[in-house]
């Protein structure tokens, strides 16, 4: 990892920072909460989504560490460091789980100690890399994960931000090409199934100001993330509905879709 400081441009919202102060997170700028503010006065629900897809990685990464014994965890576009990190989750199930966050924000590379604190029995580590090399991630990641095993590849609201279908389908296919079979691909992604008209006012507003720039897609092209693999059950819902815990009770379905998928 580097050791030079990170040069953090403050005068643009940046989708990370965004997040992060719906989470109720510390790690922003007035230029964030002032877009996040923006979005939330007509689409007061952003904030339900945020929490929401937060919730869907907890239940995913419990049931991978759980219940399909995964132990291996890569988790690309992890934003900033918030509770319920994938490590703090996979290792409160398997403390010899191993993490490899990704990203290339540079508040999140300057905040990466934080996620480097993981079990003595397991491993946390963090890669500064793009999405859209997804080779120099699978080399980097190999040096602390085992890619003959299976991985849980996360990819939680990180999509969105490639534009071109093509370009999408690519990186999803040397990512998962470079996975042993048994592993999986936990994907959540802003959908317009719900409400069309605001679901695109927001990433007006977004691209308007904020970067990287932003695509919302149907159930169907999210659904399609998942071309050739085993999708678990309930599917590609909305990321609330994703086996919620019991006793939940009127859950509302959030324009947040996700879905969990094994490769075979």
């Amino acid at each position: 990892m580097s050791t030079e400081t990170p040069k953090i441009d403050t005068s643009i919202p940046h989708n990370a920072r965004i997040w992060n102060y719906w989470l109720g997170g510390k790690d922003n700028y007035p230029v964030d909460r002032e877009m996040g503010e923006q979005i939330r006065s007509f689409f007061p629900e952003i904030v339900d989504n945020a929490l929401a897809d937060r919730a869907f990685l907890v239940r995913a990464v419990t049931h991978l560490a759980r219940e399909e014994g995964i132990r291996q965890f890569l988790d690309i576009g992890t934003g900033l460091p918030t509770q319920n990190n994938t490590h703090e989750v996979a290792q409160s199930v398997a403390p010899e789980a191993r993490v490899v966050y990704v990203d290339n924000d540079p508040l999140v590379l300057a905040h990466a100690r934080a996620l480097l604190t993981g079990t003595d029995q397991g491993a946390t580590d963090y890669i500064d890399a793009d999405l859209r090399d997804p080779r120099a991630i699978l080399e980097q990641a190999a040096e602390t994960l085992d890619l003959s095993r299976p991985v849980g590849l996360i990819l939680l609201g990180v999509i969105c931000f490639v534009e071109d279908d093509a370009e999408v389908r690519s990186i999803m296919d040397e990512l998962l090409g470079g996975l042993a079979p048994g592993s999986f691909l936990v994907v959540t992604h802003p959908t317009d199934d719900i409400d069309h008209e605001r679901a695109h006012q927001v990433a007006a507003a977004w691209n308007e100001r904020g970067t990287p720039k932003l695509t919302v897609r149907s159930a169907a092209a999210i659904e399609s993330l998942f071309e050739g693999l085993e999708l678990l059950e309930p599917g590609v819902v909305s990321c609330a509905l994703w086996r919620p815990e019991d006793g939940a009770e009127e859950i509302r379905p959030v324009a947040e879709y996700g879905g969990v998928a094994r490769k075979r």
